[in-house]
């Protein structure tokens, strides 16, 4: 059994809402064999989310946490700080909690923030100083015209 070191990767939506973002980012993770926590801190919110994966391109199988069958599930939305459902990728929105050892312990993690929310960018740039202090690899995405462009990493 190999060793997960995995990175943070913080996504700066500047063009397009999580409702997008989401779904495509998702896709992807689902696409390399991943186990993907949807961790969030607005239950109003995630109950949207668990509507719009539902309509998104492609099949998202997921769940909303607090279910009979969430060990079951290859995506879980949730509002709590556990696992599971075995997740090795962990997305973050709305500044949910990440912990250094759950980046260092999974495949991926991805932080989802609104550029056009000042507190949410505030809360962001809180997230990579910890992480990174704490040794964590990280990556800073952000939407220039559309196009996805990685603006720093740690370490460089």
């Amino acid at each position: 059994m190999r060793m997960k070191m995995g990175a943070a990767f913080f996504y700066h939506m500047t063009t397009q809402p999580v409702d997008v973002t989401l779904p495509m980012l998702l896709g992807k993770a689902r696409g390399a064999g991943w186990r993907v926590v949807v961790r969030g801190r607005d239950t109003a919110r995630l109950d949207h989310l668990d509507v719009r994966l539902w309509d998104a391109d492609g099949f998202l199988a997921h769940g909303r946490s607090g279910g009979a069958h969430d060990a079951d599930q290859p995506i879980l939305l949730t509002d709590a700080g556990d696992v599971p459902n075995g997740a090795t990728c962990l997305v973050s929105l709305d500044g949910a909690e990440v912990l250094p050892d759950e980046v260092t312990g999974s495949e991926r993690t991805m932080i989802l923030f609104d550029g056009g929310d000042g507190d949410a960018v505030m809360r962001a740039r809180e997230q990579w100083k910890a992480l990174t202090a704490a040794g964590c690899p990280a990556q800073y995405w952000s939407q220039e015209g559309g196009r996805w462009e990685k603006k720093a990493e740690h370490p460089a």
